[in-house]
């Protein structure tokens, strides 16, 4: 059975380069036999949070909430690429993500963090993992952390120059951890509900 990952991206800028390394991140599960969707945050839109999914009557969501509801029930894991604002966190992926609760419940999560600068949005990555976890996710302990994001990727996101050396280099513990939790948590939720 293939492991159901999605790879959450949340920039809006024009020029925006973490989206180089969300591509390589696709290609990297995809290569291990995974079933990996990019949701890019700009290309679905969604408003800035009003209503949660879950406060809507069954059947009155927008669709494209609808619909992103039901990939995340369905997926298997979560890779959470972001990039550091300011010392924190994107608005985009934030408000992505704020618009569902138990629909995240119970999965694995990882951080990918990028920044221009050499703390590689580590500063972002440190709050995400606080937030997945009140968000019912087990976060795992390993990280991919880029910085120089500008040149680390070329535009398809093959991995170029120091930065993307060390992506590629760090990318299969990152994707092992992963698949580790990602394999437990399934099995557990076969043998018994969760508790919530």
């Amino acid at each position: 059975m293939s492991d159901r990952i999605l790879i959450l991206y949340g920039s809006y800028r024009a020029d925006r380069q973490g989206i180089k390394l969300a591509r390589f991140l696709v290609e990297g599960f995809e290569a291990r036999g995974a079933d990996v969707e990019l949701i890019d945050a700009k290309a679905i839109d969604l408003p800035m949070l009003d209503r949660m999914y879950k406060e809507y009557r069954p059947g009155t969501a927008p669709a494209k909430l609808e619909a992103l509801a039901g990939k995340i029930r369905a997926a298997d894991a979560f890779v959470f690429v972001t990039g550091e604002y300011n010392w924190g966190i994107q608005p985009g992926l934030k408000n992505l993500t704020d618009h569902f609760l138990e629909e995240w419940y119970w999965r694995p999560a990882a951080i990918a963090s990028y920044s221009a600068g050499r703390f590689s949005g580590v500063r972002a990555g440190t709050a995400w993992h606080g937030i997945l976890a009140e968000m019912g996710m087990v976060v795992i302990s390993s990280t991919l952390a880029v910085g120089g994001i500008g040149g680390a990727f070329d535009a398809e996101g093959v991995p170029q120059g120091e930065g993307g050396a060390a992506a590629a280099r760090a990318f299969p513990r990152f994707a092992d951890d992963l698949a580790w939790w990602t394999e437990a948590a399934r099995a557990q939720r076969a043998r018994r509900d969760p508790p919530y």
